[in-house]
């Protein structure tokens, strides 16, 4: 009798061991500049999907998880696995004059609308079903998702009409920077990362931190410095809030969610950030229209300058993560259509050039063993479309790659678009 109690508990033992190992082997780890997944190379081709958790909450199934898993189906089909989402958002109504997304997860200071992570619980689950793997960023330097600016009304750090209107550049990049010196608002932030990682998915009864379906966790869309004079405050909160995610959470990898250099002032800056002991990889966005890297888009000759720039950019910050031995991935990069136009009835030319040009040398840095391991375009628009005669978005309006504050069209990426999918489906790794 004691022997055989032995046996079945050496068996029981037996069996959660090697069902724990495999639920750790789905997870996504660095190994040097590699991903790598239950010990094979994980390099990727992946979108940008903020708005995937937010179809959950649409009253017609057809627009909302219909959508969802068709075109969830669809990004599979064409090899995409790779997914960047937004994992809550912080108030309601508008900011800055323009519409937030929805539904708020944080309404109030550490009052948290649990139910509207429902839709995050639902993708998740249905990205497992199709081994896909989530990046989930927890707030935003910009105003779409209420972010920063949210937390530093909530404390006082901005006036309401100054947080209504429309600010400038300067005056935003003024308002932005108390961020990183605003102890509560931190604070808050911070209650937001821990009740998401902690939180049980409704869905699959799964803990958030023990689901390998999520890559990563990354601090937040851009967090930017905004000033010079925040610099100091700024390294010191991405390198607290790392150590805090970590201390729980062992099992994921955490990202910034920067754009560069271009985001953090210099690269000296984007090194130090980077060489963390918390912080397991970087990430780079190139915005050639944003930054003003070309004035006229038909332009032979600045868009071949486009090219240089944009290689340039990837070459200088794969330098800097060659150095730091982690990997790099280019996470948000796009293109407008040809004439500028936000009609999925143009062309887009141009942008499959640009496209192209990106995924060779991603391509090419697979064999040659980059820092560049994954590369996630911005942004997928699929199913939707944009009104006629309305460039941007109103409350009720089909999601789409483009934030609220952007024209709809600019740089979604939508299911009809034939030939920027050839130029994606080329490159993928077989």
């Amino acid at each position: 009798m004691y022997l055989r109690h032995n046996i079945i508990l050496s068996l029981f033992i037996s069996i959660v061991v090697i069902s724990c190992s495999k639920d750790q082997d789905d997870f996504v780890k660095i190994n040097k500049t590699n991903f790598e997944i239950n010990g094979k190379d994980y390099a990727y081709i992946g979108t940008n999907y903020w708005y995937g958790p937010s179809l959950y909450f649409q009253k017609d199934e057809q627009r909302g998880i219909k959508r969802l898993s068709s075109e969830l189906d669809f990004l599979v089909s064409k090899g995409i696995k790779n997914l960047r989402i937004v994992a809550a958002v912080e108030g309601e109504g508008l900011l800055q004059g323009v519409p937030r997304v929805g539904p708020v997860y944080q309404s109030a200071p550490g009052v948290f609308q649990a139910d509207n992570l429902k839709g995050l619980d639902l993708l998740l689950s249905e990205m497992s079903k199709r081994k896909m793997k989530a990046v989930l960023f927890f707030s935003n330097n910009w105003d779409w998702s209420g972010g920063f600016l949210q937390y530093l009304r909530w404390n006082n750090q901005v006036t309401e009409e100054d947080f209504q209107a429309k600010l400038s550049w300067d005056s935003l990049r003024d308002v932005v920077s108390k961020f990183y010196s605003c102890a509560p608002c931190k604070e808050q932030y911070l209650d937001q990362v821990l009740s998401i990682i902690n939180r049980k998915n409704t869905v699959t009864g799964q803990i958030y931190k023990d689901d390998g379906t999520i890559m990563a966790w990354q601090l937040a869309n851009e967090p930017r410095p905004m000033r010079p004079a925040a610099l100091a405050d700024y390294i010191k909160w991405i390198s607290d809030v790392a150590a805090e995610i970590k201390k729980i959470d062992s099992k994921h990898l955490v990202t910034i969610g920067v754009e560069g250099e271009i985001g953090t002032e210099n690269i000296e800056t984007f090194k130090k950030i980077h060489s963390d002991k918390n912080i397991d990889y970087a990430t780079i966005h190139i915005w050639p229209r944003n930054w003003s890297w070309y004035k006229e888009l038909h332009d032979e000759g600045q868009f071949a300058q486009v090219l240089e720039l944009t290689k340039s950019y990837i070459d200088s910050h794969s330098d800097v993560m060659k150095e730091l031995g982690k990997p790099l991935v280019l996470e948000e990069f796009g293109y407008p259509r040809d004439n500028n136009s936000f009609s999925p009835d143009e062309k887009t030319s141009i942008r499959d050039k640009f496209y192209g040009e990106i995924l060779n040398k991603w391509n090419n840095g697979i064999k040659d063993k980059s820092p560049l391991r994954g590369i996630n375009f911005w942004a997928f628009g699929g199913q939707a479309r944009p009104i006629k005669n309305q460039n941007f978005w109103k409350e009720g309006d089909d999601y789409m790659g483009d934030p609220p504050m952007e024209e709809q069209g600019l740089y979604s990426v939508f299911d009809s678009d034939t030939s920027t999918w050839n130029v994606i489906t080329k490159y993928q790794i077989k």
